[in-house]
């Protein structure tokens, strides 16, 4: 089922996983318009059954990206659980939207450099973030 947003200064989330629902949340709960763009049937129609907008298709397309409103908005949350998607999802982005502010994930360090070079303003390394929360706490024990 094909989609157009017609929101505008909103956030584009690709990804429904884990990281993805733990971005929609806080987003709802600061009251920021947002999209969510998940390639599984299912999950996306779990986001639309919680009330929220949600196009079923693939983050690196080029249509995709632009049925979510891209041009029109001011941030999009890259969070894939695949580095390679991720990486050519931030290149379509930058490509249709110069000015899009672009925070994403990696699971590997050496992809990091890539999405930096690719335009990519803010990369997360969950596996990173959580082990470090983890040492941190076990060595103030």
């Amino acid at each position: 089922m094909a989609v157009k947003s017609t929101l505008s200064d909103h956030v584009i989330v690709c990804g429904y996983g884990i990281v993805g629902q733990r971005v929609v949340d806080m987003l709802v709960e600061e009251k920021v318009p947002f999209i969510v763009i998940e390639i599984d049937r299912q999950k996306s129609e779990n986001v639309r059954q919680r009330g929220y907008d949600a196009i079923t298709g693939d983050a690196t397309k080029e249509k995709v990206l632009k049925d979510a409103g891209i041009k029109a908005a001011k941030a999009i949350a890259i969070v894939m659980d695949n580095d390679a998607k991720n990486l050519f999802a931030v290149l379509t982005a930058k490509d249709l939207n110069r000015d899009i502010f672009i925070a994403t994930r990696a699971n590997d360090d050496s992809v990091r450099q890539k999405l930096v070079e690719a335009g990519a303003d803010y990369i997360v390394m969950p596996q990173k973030s959580a082990s470090k929360e983890i040492a941190d706490e076990i060595l103030k024990s």
